[in-house]
């Protein structure tokens, strides 16, 4: 259920940590399914230009965290690790856990067809937001929040994660450490049939580690297993 509208900006703010500007919060915001329908005639008031510009900002925050990260990994390991991150795939799980969706103002249409859960969709508005954030405070506050909602997918993008993927990986150690083989099963299939949203869950013995969604089943599965794996590596670990 989305935020009602005179709380979206500061719950915008709350939850990224940011301190945006009213004005560019709403544009961020703001999708052209609802700028088409309740827009003033003629006026741009979607998130377009907002993630255009986020799309560079993040490509160059990502790639100055991943070199201080990684001081020995070569050009193609950072540009393999870059892609993981910011894939849509990527940016959308960032999106998820910000909780971004229900925050977004929606056209009708794109309401109906479930466009608050769309990956597509979450991560263009992630970009608009990061857009919104370096026009507000530079590109110290983009790296700010990188740091503060990307040190997750981070650490599962360095230098070698992409020559393992991220369902193997979640197998290896929980039937190594635990004995136990993960299940994978569809939580939800949303949107029309030539654009299909699967949202997946990992389960690994009666608990669920994670949940992900992409536009084919092993593709979300990926995504779930992307967001189990850092838990249970935790949980192995112990205190």
């Amino acid at each position: 259920m989305a935020t009602p509208p005179d709380d979206r900006v500061e719950e915008l703010r709350r939850r990224t940590g940011a301190p945006l500007s009213a004005e560019r919060a709403r544009e961020a915001l703001t999708h052209k399914s609802w700028a088409n329908e309740y827009g003033p005639p003629g006026v741009r008031a979607d998130n377009e230009r907002f993630e255009f510009l986020g799309d560079a900002v993040i490509d160059l925050a990502i790639s100055h965290r991943l070199m201080e990260r990684f001081p020995g990994a070569s050009e193609g390991d950072l540009s393999r690790a870059r892609a993981v991150v910011v894939s849509e795939a990527g940016l959308a799980s960032v999106a998820r856990a910000l909780g971004l969706g229900d925050l977004l103002w929606l056209g009708k249409g794109e309401e109906r067809s479930g466009g608050r859960t769309r990956s597509s969709v979450l991560a263009n508005a992630l970009e608009a937001v990061i857009g919104a954030i370096y026009l507000d405070g530079g590109m110290e506050a983009a790296l700010s929040f990188v740091d503060r909602h990307f040190i997750e997918i981070l650490g599962l993008s360095g230098p070698g994660m992409h020559e393992r993927d991220y369902k193997t990986a979640v197998q290896e150690l929980a039937q190594g450490a635990l004995r136990i083989t993960p299940r994978y099963h569809v939580v939800s299939v949303q949107g029309p049939e030539h654009g299909r949203e699967y949202t997946v869950a990992v389960v690994i013995g009666e608990k669920t580690y994670g949940e992900g969604s992409g536009r084919s089943k092993k593709e979300a599965e990926q995504a779930a297993a992307g967001r189990a794996l850092p838990l249970l590596q935790s949980e192995i670990a112990g205190p």
